[in-house]
């Protein structure tokens, strides 16, 4: 099967889970308690205007034919507009999409290089104190909370020692441009990075650390040593390509887990990204937001998944696209 064909199979194969994600929002949102329209409103609002609010949102039609127009809608490609804003969906998305890929993207790439670096030096030393300390560590820091770990954080280096910021991408008075901005976004990144990053290294560190000691076990890994190749050499060029499968796997896998960590992460640090933007949107009670916030979550993740395949192919040949 040819790379355009396999992608072109898996990009159509979007379309009935976006269908499938749209519908089963849209069902929780529905069933979800409370009366949107009241939230518009306001609790003490006339019932003359709480119909005329329902009327002009389509709140007050069925359940069925609330969800075929929505379907219609996006179908369109019109997300609506936003109930709180009155601005058009797509474009608060978009406008908070940079600054998540940002958080998310950095403490991505800092947990999987450090944590696959950690790993496999670790596994080098199957058994030993080392191993058994790094593991129990990963471990820990897998099972921590993100908004718990985050808040400490921010209690230790923002309030305490007062030595970074505790929330925004950039300080009020701080500069417009050039690289004085760059640097105040940097020192903003980095107690949100930090506790992103943090939660997922674990994973990575023990994941690596089994992947690469299984792979130095087998038998052709014995016959190059035999041969006289370094131990550096056999590392890097024939345990760490091997072993990296699964670290890809996970690695596509998790990007929805770290983007429900990101809503988490932007709250506690009022970070101005997509997070921020769904945690605004649910307790203003902004339906519109919220569905079109899931729906491009959902296609990041899957995405992720045809993205995932590809590496595959590209870091094991044997592996193939099917």
């Amino acid at each position: 099967m040819g790379l355009l064909r396999f992608v072109l199979l898996r990009l159509l194969q979007l379309v009935p889970v976006t269908i499938i994600v749209i519908v089963i929002n849209f069902l929780l949102l529905h069933l979800a308690p409370g009366d949107i329209s009241t939230t518009l409103a306001g609790d003490n609002a006339d019932p003359a205007y709480l119909a005329m609010i329902r009327e002009s949102y389509g709140l007050d039609r069925p359940f069925h034919e609330q969800l075929w127009r929505y379907l219609v809608q996006i179908g369109s490609g019109d997300m609506g507009m936003s109930f709180r804003s009155r601005e058009p969906v797509f474009d608060e998305i978009m406008l908070r999409v940079p600054a998540t890929l940002l958080l998310v993207g950095t403490s991505l790439v800092l947990s999987v290089v450090v944590g696959t670096s950690i790993g496999t030096w670790i596994a080098r030393r199957p058994g030993s104190t080392l191993d058994s300390g790094v593991s129990a560590l990963a471990v820990g820091l897998f099972s921590i909370p993100v908004f718990w770990l985050g808040l400490m954080l921010v209690l230790l280096f923002a309030v305490r020692l007062q030595i970074l910021p505790a929330m925004g991408m950039t300080s009020v008075d701080g500069p417009r441009e050039g690289f004085g901005r760059v640097m105040d976004v940097a020192t903003h990144m980095v107690l949100p990075v930090l506790a992103l990053m943090t939660v997922s290294l674990g994973q990575y560190v023990r994941l690596a650390r089994s992947a690469v000691a299984e792979v130095m076990g087998e038998s052709y890994i014995t016959t190059v040593r035999a041969i006289g190749f370094s131990e550096r050499t056999i590392m890097m060029h024939y345990a760490l390509r091997n072993a990296l499968l699964p670290v890809v796997t996970v690695l596509g896998l998790q990007l929805g887990l770290v983007l429900t960590g990101a809503v988490l992460t932007e709250t506690v640090f009022s970070w101005p990204g997509l997070g921020r933007l769904i945690y605004d949107a649910i307790l203003a009670r902004d339906t519109p937001v919220i569905m079109g916030s899931f729906i491009i979550m959902s296609a990041t993740v899957a995405i992720a998944s045809l993205v995932t395949d590809l590496l595959y192919a590209v870091i094991d040949p044997r592996v193939g696209l099917k």
